[in-house]
C-alpha cells in the first residue's frame, strides 16, 4: 500500500543561508497520527509547507498517496486539508458560507449534506449562521478544522491546533481527532504540548534546527528511552545515604524519601537488590510507589542530547 506521505532527502534554505530543513527523510502510514515534535524554529511550519507545496524545496521528493507534489502538484493538494496556525478567515463571513465556499475553491460540487455532517462533528452546527468575528477562539479553530474537511481531504495537517485554546475544548479537540482518525483520515499535527502527542499519536517524530532526530512508534519509544523511580517512603528519617547504598541510582529527598531511578529494560533485578539492601541495613518503609517517563521528559531528553 502507497504511503500517505513519503519524503526522500528534503532540503530547504533561505537567502540568508539559514538551513531551514536539511536531509529529511520519513514517511506516514495511512491512518495514523503522526505527531511532530520540536522547539520553536524546529522547522516544523517549514516541512508542512513544504509538503503542502506552499514553499518551493531546494532538493528532494515529496510524495502524497503517490502523486509527486511538484509534478502532480493539484492531485497532490486535493489530497491534503491544512489548518494552519494562524486563524485567517472572512471575519464577516457566516460559518456556513466560509466551510462551503472552501469546497469550492478546490472544484468540489455543492454538498449541503456533507457540510452539514462536518458541523456537527464539529459541534458547529448550531453556530451555522453566526459570523466568524462573533466566535471565541476554540469556535474559530474548530472552524478552520471544518474548512480543511470541506474537500473531503485523505489527509489533514494541524498546525498547533490547540493554540489559544483552552484545556476544555483542547481536550474536546483532541476527540475529534480521534473520530477523523477513526473515519479513515491520515492526521499529521505539529504541537508545543507534549500531552497533546502523548494522547493522540501513533509515532511521534522530534526536530530540532531543520533536522529530524528521530521517528519511533509512540509506546516504542516511551519504552526504549523510558526510566522509571521507585518511590519508596521511610518509616523513619534517614540522614544521609549509607555507603553500602551509594552503588545504586539513589536521591534522598526530605530525609524521608529515596528516589531511585532505573531502566526498566535491564534484566539485572535491581529493584530487588535494592529492597534486600534496606532490609539489611534496618531501613523501613511505609510506601511504594513506581513513577514512569513522561513523553515530554524524554523529548527534553532528546533535544538536549542534540544540540547541533
Amino acid at each position: 500500500m502507497v504511503n500517505a506521505i513519503q519524503i526522500s532527502n528534503l532540503e530547504k534554505s533561505y537567502k540568508n543561508s539559514f538551513k531551514a530543513l536539511s536531509d529529511i527523510e520519513f514517511s506516514v502510514k495511512n491512518g495514523e497520527i503522526f505527531a511532530l515534535l520540536g522547539p520553536n524554529g524546529a522547522g516544523k511550519t517549514t516541512l508542512i509547507n513544504a509538503i503542502c507545496g506552499i514553499i518551493k524545496i531546494d532538493n528532494g521528493t515529496i510524495d502524497v498517496l503517490g502523486a509527486n507534489n511538484i509534478r502532480d502538484y493539484r492531485l497532490a493538494r486535493s489530497y491534503i486539508g491544512l489548518v494552519p496556525q494562524e486563524l485567517t478567515t472572512d471575519a464577516f463571513e457566516t460559518v456556513w458560507n466560509t466551510v462551503s465556499f472552501s469546497r469550492g475553491l478546490f472544484g468540489k460540487k455543492s454538498n449541503p449534506d456533507y457540510i452539514k455532517n462536518i458541523l456537527m462533528q464539529l459541534s458547529l452546527w448550531d453556530k451555522k449562521d453566526s459570523q466568524i468575528r462573533m466566535l471565541s477562539g476554540g469556535m474559530k479553530r474548530r472552524v478552520m478544522i471544518a474548512k480543511a474537511l470541506s474537500h473531503e481531504p485523505k489527509i489533514l495537517f494541524l498546525d498547533e491546533p490547540s493554540a489559544g485554546v483552552d484545556v476544555e475544548l483542547r481536550k474536546s479537540m483532541w476527540n475529534q481527532v480521534k473520530k477523523l482518525k477513526e473515519s479513515g483520515v491520515t492526521i499529521i499535527l505539529t504541537t508545543h504540548y507534549i500531552e497533546e502527542a502523548e494522547e493522540m499519536a501513533d509515532r511521534v517524530g522530534v526536530m530540532n534546527k531543520g533536522k529530524l532526530i528521530l521517528i519511533e512508534d509512540k509506546k516504542k519509544l516511551m519504552k526504549k528511552l523510558g526510566k522509571k523511580e521507585l518511590i519508596i517512603t521511610l518509616s523513619k528519617s534517614l540522614k544521609k545515604i549509607p555507603d553500602e547504598l551509594t552503588k545504586f541510582n539513589l536521591n534522598l529527598v526530605e530525609n524521608r524519601k529515596l528516589i531511585f531511578t532505573f531502566d526498566p529494560q535491564k534484566t539485572n533485578n535491581e529493584v530487588s537488590y535494592l529492597l534486600e539492601s534496606l532490609r539489611k541495613k534496618l531501613i523501613t518503609f511505609n510506601d511504594i510507589n513506581i513513577k514512569e517517563s513522561s513523553l515530554e521528559e524524554i523529548f527534553v531528553g532528546l533535544v538536549g542530547k542534540n544540540e547541533f
